[in-house]
């Protein structure tokens, strides 16, 4: 078993704001369905990307995921192949987009961490 996904940016940034989100966001989206063992987490990994790449969403949350994604095994070229297949799908500009965040996050001087 996976080491288990603690979450907390919720709290941080929301948890005096909006304390039932944040608890949402840290306890139930990350602490219960990311921690669900029906799907291991490179795969969690990759459809979350896609989901985010197919609104269009493109924002810090979208490089996040990307880099929890080489974190967690996806490969320059799975990444490339990921989103070259969802362009069809999702659109040609998103994919360019995603392109973009994920060159910045699989480059050699960008070590994971």
């Amino acid at each position: 078993m996976a080491d288990k996904i603690v979450q907390n940016a919720g709290r941080q940034a929301l948890g005096e704001f909006a304390p039932e989100f944040a608890h949402f966001n840290d306890d139930v989206l990350f602490g219960e369905n990311w921690n669900n063992q029906d799907i291991d987490v490179k795969t969690r990994c990759i459809i979350t990307v896609v989901a985010l790449m197919s609104q269009g969403i493109t924002d810090s949350s979208l490089k996040y995921h990307l880099i929890n994604a080489r974190k967690n095994g996806v490969t320059k070229k799975e990444i490339a192949a990921v989103i070259t297949h969802a362009a069809f799908y999702a659109g040609w500009p998103k994919a360019w987009a995603v392109f973009n965040l994920a060159k910045e996050v699989w480059t050699e001087d960008n070590p994971v961490t």
